[in-house]
Formats: C-alpha cells, structure tokens, sequence
C-alpha cells in the first residue's frame, strides 16, 4: 500500500504538471490524480500565492493555467532541496526538470 501524499508534495506535482504544458484543469486533475474538487482549490490556492496565472481564453471562456516565475522558482528551489538531501522523508518528490 502506498503512502498519502502531503500538501507540499501535491502542490508541487501540480506546478510540475503546468510546467510541463498541461493548461487545462481537467487535464491537471488526471494527471495529478486528484478529485476534481480538491485540484479547484488548490489550483485557486496557487493563483493567490502567485505562483500560477488563470487565463480566460476568448471566445468560449474556457481556462487555462500558466505558470509564473514565482512558480519556477519554487520548483527549483525544491529540486535543489531534493538532490542535496535525497533521502528525506519530506522531500521524495518527483518534480521533473
């Protein structure tokens, strides 16, 4: 049986996902394997911080999710975190490049 994942490591795992080219917040969901409510809140949480941008495409008002520099820093931030202390509980993240 695998572990819950905490918090951090979601928020992360989203803003990897972004990164990555996934805008839509369906697609975000699936990919992170979340419930649809729970990716709204979190993706609410991160447009808050700063860390992403909602972008209202025109014409069908459909969203799309970019992120920010903020975000980009903080994903290397924790990269670097990762590769100086890769056995820490708290940081076994799979955050892509």
């Amino acid at each position: 049986m695998s572990r819950r994942r905490s918090r951090l490591e979601i928020t992360l795992n989203i803003l990897s996902i972004i990164k990555e080219g996934k805008d839509k917040p369906t697609n975000i969901t699936y990919a992170a394997n979340l419930s649809w409510k729970s990716t709204q809140r979190i993706l609410s949480n991160l447009v808050e911080q700063g860390l992403i941008e909602m972008r209202i495409t025109s014409g069908l008002s459909k969203r799309r999710y970019v992120i920010t520099e903020k975000g980009v820093n903080v994903l290397d931030y924790f990269k670097k975190a990762n590769e100086i202390m890769p056995n820490s509980a708290y940081l076994t993240l799979t955050i892509s490049s």
